[in-house]
């Protein structure tokens, strides 16, 4: 089989290829041993390129985040740990010849320690993707797809994901229209509140025609740190409802009446702020919000999950 050179541009301007240090000129061949972050490994996974390995984030466990693992099997797919338990030597050790981060701004390396993001690029190539809110989940999405296809992948075909848009922008134009609020448990006395200008994919759903709610002024760029009887008392129709691991579950909230009465009054739906920046995930995300609206509108249109004031 023919060879093809093989170099990339990442989202901080910086050149993978051959050229010692993991940076400069053009590889021989693309990389074939992918190292990656576990969001960008599920990325990678619906793309059609296998990471042999990922690692998670300083808010993961020892476990792989089930929420974050999209696709990837993991039971041939390895997991590196996170946090404190990564080092050079740990990302190293499955022999990659790419390793793939991604970034939410400043070009700084997410989940991993600046000196073992500095020490690994001295010793392997590096791709950081950057999937922080200065961009939109369409751009995001792209580059991906642009490093996929330069590591051989085909192109990805987006038709499920133009039809779940049209789905979502009808059922968002329906009327009564439901009032939205994305949120992360935090425990059974707080909850932090999205702003959905600082989520690519919350803006997004703004811009299919969701009403997004706004949790109002306060410290945090992203969240609005707050108790459960606010949140409650901001009466949402439906709830976009962190899954992470780190997010605390929803059975510890029960106590809590503030939770009771959002969750009997808010259709409750899943939501995983790191899922996979593809359009088969993409389509399926767009595709249940599409569906939650309808089956609320239809509620409510019968007099349906509202409670007393």
């Amino acid at each position: 089989m023919e060879q093809t050179a093989w170099r990339f541009s990442d989202d901080r301007g910086q050149m993978s290829g051959g050229g010692g240090r993991g940076r400069g000129g053009a590889a021989a061949a693309p990389p074939s041993r992918v190292v990656a972050y576990i969001q960008a490994g599920a990325t990678l996974e619906d793309l059609g390129i296998r990471p042999l390995a990922v690692f998670g984030s300083f808010h993961d466990g020892p476990e792989p985040d089930p929420a974050k693992s999209g696709a990837l099997p993991l039971d041939e797919v390895g997991y590196l740990g996170a946090g404190a338990d990564l080092d050079v030597e740990a990302l190293l050790a499955p022999g990659p010849d790419l390793v793939v981060a991604v970034s939410y701004g400043g070009g700084q390396v997410y989940g991993l320690d600046p000196e073992t993001a500095k020490h690994l690029e001295e010793r392997v190539p590096v791709v950081v993707l950057d999937v922080g809110q200065a961009h939109t989940p369409a751009r995001i999405r792209g580059r991906f797809a642009d490093l996929a296809r330069s590591l051989g992948a085909p192109d990805e075909d987006a038709a499920a994901l133009l039809a779940a848009e049209d789905r979502l922008r009808a059922a968002a134009a329906r009327t009564p229209r439901p009032r939205v609020l994305a949120l992360s448990p935090a425990s059974a006395d707080e909850v932090h509140l999205a702003r959905p200008q600082a989520w690519p994919e919350l803006r997004a759903l703004a811009a299919y025609g969701v009403d997004l709610i706004e949790p109002g002024e306060g410290a945090g760029a992203n969240w609005f740190t707050t108790g459960w009887s606010v949140a409650a008392e901001l009466r949402p129709d439906m709830a976009l409802v962190d899954v992470r691991s780190n997010a605390a579950p929803l059975g510890e909230l029960r106590s809590d009446a503030a939770w009771r009465a959002l969750e009997a009054r808010a259709r409750i739906l899943a939501w995983n702020p790191e899922s996979p920046c593809s359009a088969r995930a993409h389509a399926a995300w767009i595709g249940q919000v599409a569906d939650a609206l309808e089956e609320s509108v239809e509620a409510r249109g019968k007099g349906q999950g509202d409670l007393p004031t």
